[in-house]
């Protein structure tokens, strides 16, 4: 069976900033990517292979959490005022994450007191964070992420373990489970090969469109069987 084209032309409306977020190896990266080609965006990407702290972190979480989550903070300042040297809207963007999701990883990896400090750098520096247009989020079982992770092999992930990914995944469902501030198009992930597949990043691509120009609530999910990816 060959391979589903969809012509964009047949939607009223598209939207102009997308983010796309999950926990790690659920193929944020893959999808961002995918959807800016299709629409002709620029990619607004993660960039964690920059943060030095992050492998000392994978080994030893205690000791290297608070630098790991104040780099990251810091990169995200300095991205969201390169945005806003041009406009955010003009040419438009996907992003593989939320700026507002820092929070979450730094509940799930700080003590007390490295919580309290953190949250009063991050409300000094008062972000003023883009609102998505849509939120995707990709979501598989802890297990299938795991090996994931494993088998795409990024040395400064051969740290990572399964118990921190759990928690790590749980954290998103229960984030997202409160997120009020864009569309949510919740989907799991658990039997779509994005990387490989055109067929199913079509049907995901159709699944989003349908979704926004039909709006039927604050979030809708998609939930592909093994037969229909």
């Amino acid at each position: 069976m060959g391979t589903k084209i969809l012509d964009l032309s047949r939607y009223k409306k598209v939207p102009k900033f997308i983010a796309v977020e999950g926990p790690i190896g659920v193929g944020k990266t893959t999808l961002a990517e995918l959807l800016a080609e299709s629409f002709g965006y620029q990619t607004f990407l993660e960039k964690p292979s920059e943060n030095p702290f992050l492998s000392d972190f994978y080994r030893n979480p205690s000791q290297s959490a608070l630098a790991t989550q104040l780099f990251f903070l810091f990169q995200r300042v300095k991205q969201i005022q390169e945005l806003k040297q041009g406009d955010i809207f003009s040419p438009i963007h996907v992003s593989d994450f939320l700026l507002d999701k820092d929070k979450l990883f730094a509940k799930v990896t700080l003590s007390e007191h490295e919580l309290s400090l953190y949250e009063q750098i991050y409300d000094y520096l008062s972000l003023d964070l883009p609102t998505p247009d849509l939120v995707i989020y990709l979501q598989a079982e802890t297990k299938t992420l795991f090996r994931r992770v494993v088998q795409r092999g990024i040395e400064i992930e051969k740290n990572l373990s399964f118990d921190y990914l759990d928690l790590l995944n749980e954290s998103y469902k229960e984030f997202f489970l409160n997120y009020e501030r864009s569309p949510i198009l919740i989907v799991n992930s658990e039997f779509l090969d994005l990387a490989h597949s055109k067929n199913d990043y079509i049907l995901l691509l159709e699944k989003l469109l349908d979704y926004f120009n039909n709006p039927q609530g604050r979030m809708m999910y998609f939930n592909p069987s093994p037969s229909l990816a």
